[in-house]
């Protein structure tokens, strides 16, 4: 299939052929299509040409209505349920079960919801609101939703990027029983070890075209990551040996009540700091305060020896720190603006003249943060939204790049972009700190950590247990200190 949008090829020559009772990996950079496909597919966009059939039957769905009517559901990255609606209203949502007068049957919605959590081997109370459930759960309630459709093709489009180790290995076991049922799914995701755990099959795709497909019994991640980029990637962790100068960020006897307590620590010019940790640690939470976006109730937070007030990102910048988020979408861009103006976001203030700033202006300012990072984009004035994953990172990156921090502080730096892409991210990072730029990096990917970091802090239940040297970390230490008791903390 192929599918533009004006004078940008999204997709040239998409392809995918999925099999009932199988699972079937779609793999590829981020900007290599498989969205657009998907969307294709569930009915947002209409293709431009080539051929869809389902069960052997042409169709051309025009909205996603008809998608799910045929029997193809999308359980996204990040579920959109009712909040204040029951568990059981949002999977029957406009098509309630109802008795006599029509009038709504509850009971058998509830007894029909429970059915199918236990059809799925997962318990969920049908009759609890949806407000405060996990992302996790919020995925099987999707899914439960879809069965109730009684779909056929189930795509599911990163569905682990926000998921614990025990959530994901639910939500497989979940995966392998419609798979046993005789449905076909789709598993999008850019952790080859899901990949070649979950799926029998995997596809590849590359700049808007199929490159190939392959059981997965009968190839390797090396050969997959080849087929993706379609050159050789360097070295994913290209950690380069930089010189450790001053002491650039000073963290002492930071406390928040109920979220971490008597956090202390200090990164050095040109040196990567790791912030390691299991989900919930509280790694996230020390960063925004340090930043100023959340508060803290004692202690206090030096830049260069000089104090940063507290609460205040603004104090922050001017000290000369940067923070790239963990949640890039909602809180590092904004999305319908264009390229320039969200690179150009924080020193805005200091392109105008007179009060004035020209478009042409600001295109000449970020153009060589763009080129540096490889932004691909039509032009500086497309929307954000209209870009990959990995290009909107790049984005973000670049707007706290033309800063010109002292400290840059990156949580997740990448999480949900592909392989090519994180190599550059970390190329890059190693780069600023052989420039002399002190980092402090939060991940959930412990190769990531230990492959980047000179030095690695590790946090369990808000405190720091650990505080190891590149050669003193390695995946048993930083695990012990993980997962240590507040006990062996102090």
């Amino acid at each position: 299939m192929s599918k533009s949008f004006g004078p940008v090829t999204a997709l040239r020559s998409g392809s995918l052929e999925v099999e009932a009772g199988s699972i079937h990996a779609l793999v590829g950079e981020n900007g290599a299509g498989k969205s657009t496909l998907v969307k294709i597919v569930a009915g947002v966009h209409r293709r431009d040409g080539g051929t869809f059939t389902l069960e052997g039957q042409d169709v051309d769905f025009g909205s996603t209505a008809e998608s799910k009517a045929a029997g193809v559901a999308v359980i996204y990255q990040e579920p959109t349920l009712f909040p204040d609606l029951s568990v059981t209203e949002n999977i029957f949502m406009g098509r309630q079960i109802l008795k006599s007068a029509r009038r709504i049957d509850k009971a058998a919605m509830y007894a029909e919801a429970e059915r199918l959590f236990q059809g799925l081997g997962v318990h969920i109370d049908p009759r609890r609101p949806a407000l405060g459930l996990s992302i996790a759960d919020q995925q099987i309630i999707e899914i439960a939703k879809a069965i109730s459709l009684d779909a056929k093709v189930l795509i599911m489009d990163e569905p682990t990027a926000a998921l614990s180790g025990v959530e994901v290995e639910r939500l497989f076991t979940v995966a392998r029983r419609l798979r046993d049922e005789g449905r076909a799914l789709v598993f999008i995701s850019h952790r080859f070890d899901e990949v070649f755990e979950l799926c029998d099959t995997v596809t590849v795709m590359r700049d808007g075209s199929y490159i190939g497909t392959r059981p997965i019994a009968g190839t390797s991640v090396p050969e997959i990551v080849n087929l993706m980029v379609g050159r050789e990637v360097g070295e994913l962790f290209p950690k380069q040996a930089a010189e450790i100068g001053d002491v650039v960020l000073k963290v002492e006897g930071l406390q928040s009540a109920g979220v971490f307590h008597d956090v202390s620590f200090s990164v050095r010019r040109g040196e990567i700091v790791g912030l390691a940790g299991l989900v919930g640690a509280g790694r996230s939470e020390i960063a925004r305060a340090v930043f100023g976006v959340d508060r803290y109730d004692a202690g206090s937070v030096t830049m260069n020896g000089r104090a940063v007030a507290a609460r205040s990102p603004r104090a922050a910048i001017a000290a000369g720190m940067a923070f790239i988020p963990e949640d890039r979408r909602k809180q590092g861009l904004v999305t319908e603006a264009s390229v320039a103006e969200n690179i150009a976001g924080v020193i805005r203030r200091n392109l105008a003249r007179g009060g004035l700033l020209t478009r042409g202006q600001e295109n000449k300012a970020v153009a060589p943060w763009a080129a540096r990072l490889e932004v691909k984009t039509s032009a500086l004035d497309a929307p954000a939204k209209t870009m990959s994953g990995g290009n909107q990172q790049k984005v973000v990156i670049a707007k706290w790049l033309a800063t010109q921090p002292d400290l840059l502080i990156i949580d997740e730096p990448t999480r949900g972009i592909d392989v090519g892409t994180k190599s550059e991210v970390h190329r890059l990072l190693s780069e600023l700190a052989g420039q002399g730029m002190a980092i402090l990096m939060i991940s959930s990917e412990l190769p990531e950590v230990l492959g980047m970091a000179d030095r690695v802090l590790v946090v369990s239940e808000g405190r720091l247990t650990a505080d190891l040297s590149r050669e003193q970390a390695t995946p048993e230490s930083v695990m012990h200190a993980a997962t240590a008791s507040q006990e062996m903390a102090r």
